[in-house]
C-alpha cells in the first residue's frame, strides 16, 4: 500500500497542488499584511479531574488491572514566535511555538510525568502572474489530545499524537470568471507505542473549478481522491469526492465557504465493505463588530480514524475494524471584547457518530460475533474563558473545559472538567 501511494505522490509532484487548512475552521483567505516579528512565553497551571477518561480500557501490564486516575495538577511552559511577510510577487505566514507540560501526579496510564508540545506553520504563496500562482500551506503538531478543530480527534488518547499536513496547489485564471486549482496533500497522524490501530497516513489528490458568479459569490466543483494506509490491524481504504459548492461574501468581514456531495469509499480488507454517503462542509467567519467575532464549523462524513474498537457480543468480547464510521462535526468559537482591558471567549464542539460494518478482527474474551454495527457514540465539549490585558506586553486567562463522552462502547463513557489559569507576555 505504501508503494501505491509515494507512485501517486510521485505523479502529483508533476503538476504541484491546492489549499490547505490548519483546521476545520480554515476559509481560505490569505494574510492581508505584514506582520513583525513577535515573540510570547507564557505558562498554564491547569486542574483536570479526568486526565485519562479511557483509561478504564486500558491494562496496567504491572499489576493486570484497568489504569485509574484521580484529579491531577500540572504546569505547562511554551515560548513561541510568528510573523508576516508580503511583496507584490509573495505572501510567507510563519508561527511556531515549543513547550511542555509538567503533571506534578503523573496519569497512571502515561509513560513520564511530562510531555512536550510543538506546533508549527508555514504557509507561502507566489504570485508568478495575474493569472498564475502557486500555494503551500503546512502544518505540524506533537502535543495531547483533544484539538477537535483538526477534525480526527474523538476520545482521549494516553499519549501524544504527532500530526501533519501539507496541502499544495496550482492556481490558474484562464477568464475574468473562469478559473481552476490543482493540488495534493499529505496528512500523517502517528501514535506513540501504547496506541494501536491508530496510526493513519493520507495522500490526497483533487482538481477544482471555481466560476466567479457576481463579485461576492463563487460557484465551485470539485472532484477529490483520498487514499488512507492505516496501521495495525485497521484497513487501508480510498475515497472518491464529487462535490459542489459556494464561497459567498456576506460583507467584507463576513464569508461562508459550503460544499455538498458524494463521498464514494471503498475498504481494501478481504470481506471489506464499500459503500456511498453523503458528504458536507462548511466553515464560517464574521467579525460582527468591532468587539464581537465568531467562528463556525461543520462536516459530514465517513471517517477513516479512530475505526478499531472493542465491542462487547452476546458470545464475548472482540476487536473490530469498522468501514463506514459516520461522523458528523460541529464546532463554533467567538470572543467578545467588553473593554480594551477585558475579553471573553467560549466554544462548543459536537461530534456524534455512528459505527457500521464492523469486521472481527481479534478476540479478547468467548467467542464474539464476526460483525458488529449499530453502535453509536456522542461527544460535547464546551469552553469559556476570560481574557485579560495588565499592559501592553502582558495578559492573563482564566478558563474552564467541560467534555461529555456518551457511548455504546465499554469504557468511553465519560465526562472530564478541567480549570486552567494562563499567564502570557507578547513582544
Amino acid at each position: 500500500m505504501k508503494s501505491k501511494i509515494f507512485t501517486l505522490l510521485a505523479a502529483a509532484a508533476a503538476v504541484s497542488s491546492a489549499s490547505a487548512a490548519e483546521g476545520l475552521y480554515y476559509v481560505g483567505s490569505e494574510a492581508q499584511e505584514s506582520l513583525p516579528l513577535k515573540w510570547t512565553v507564557g505558562t498554564n497551571l491547569t486542574w483536570d479531574d479526568n486526565p485519562t477518561p479511557t483509561s478504564g480500557t486500558i491494562i496496567n501490564p504491572a499489576t493486570g488491572l484497568p489504569f485509574k486516575d484521580d484529579s491531577v495538577l500540572s504546569l505547562g511552559g511554551y515560548a513561541g514566535l510568528s510573523f508576516v511577510n508580503i511583496s507584490p510577487q509573495s505572501t510567507l505566514d510563519v508561527y511556531a511555538r515549543v513547550g511542555a507540560i509538567y503533571y506534578f501526579d503523573k496519569p497512571a496510564a502515561q509513560q513520564d510525568d511530562w510531555t512536550p508540545e510543538v506546533r508549527v506553520g508555514v504557509n507561502w504563496t507566489r504570485r508568478f502572474t495575474e493569472r498564475l500562482r502557486f500555494s503551500t500551506r503546512n502544518f505540524f503538531a506533537y502535543e495531547m489530545e483533544p484539538n477537535y478543530a483538526y477534525g480526527f480527534a474523538t476520545t482521549r488518547q494516553t499519549d501524544p499524537y504527532l500530526y501533519w499536513q501539507t496541502n499544495n496547489s496550482i492556481g490558474y485564471r484562464w477568464t475574468e470568471r473562469f478559473a481552476t486549482y490543482t493540488g495534493f496533500s499529505i496528512t500523517g497522524l502517528d501514535y506513540d507505542n501504547t496506541v494501536r490501530n491508530s496510526d493513519r497516513l493520507t495522500l490526497g489528490l483533487y482538481q477544482q473549478f471555481r466560476y466567479q458568479l457576481n463579485p461576492r459569490s463563487v460557484l465551485t466543483f470539485e472532484y477529490r481522491y483520498s487514499q488512507t494506509e492505516a496501521d495495525g490491524l485497521a484497513a487501508d481504504s480510498s475515497s472518491h469526492y464529487l462535490l459542489a459548492g459556494i464561497e459567498h461574501r456576506f460583507s467584507p468581514n463576513t464569508i461562508l465557504i459550503a460544499r455538498a456531495g458524494a463521498q464514494i469509499r471503498r475498504s481494501d480488507a478481504v470481506f471489506g465493505s464499500d459503500g456511498t454517503n453523503p458528504f458536507v462542509e462548511l466553515a464560517l467567519r464574521s467579525q460582527i463588530n468591532s468587539q464581537f467575532s465568531v467562528r463556525a464549523f461543520a462536516r459530514y462524513s465517513a471517517e477513516v480514524y479512530d475505526t478499531t474498537r472493542t465491542v462487547a457480543t452476546l458470545g464475548g468480547a472482540g476487536l473490530y475494524d469498522f468501514d463506514d464510521r459516520r461522523t458528523l462535526r460541529l464546532g463554533i468559537s467567538s470572543e467578545y471584547s467588553i473593554s480594551p482591558m477585558f475579553s471573553l471567549f467560549g466554544g462548543i464542539d459536537y461530534i456524534p457518530a455512528s459505527f457500521d460494518d464492523g469486521r472481527l478482527v481479534g478476540v479478547t474474551a468467548g467467542a464474539p460475533a464476526l460483525t458488529a454495527g449499530g453502535i453509536d457514540e456522542d461527544i460535547w465539549n464546551a469552553y469559556v474563558g476570560v481574557s485579560v490585558k495588565f499592559t501592553d506586553y502582558l495578559y492573563g486567562t482564566l478558563s474552564y473545559n467541560y467534555t461529555d463522552s456518551t457511548s455504546d462502547f465499554i469504557g468511553y463513557n465519560y465526562d472530564r472538567n478541567r480549570v486552567s489559569l494562563g499567564l502570557r507576555a507578547e513582544f
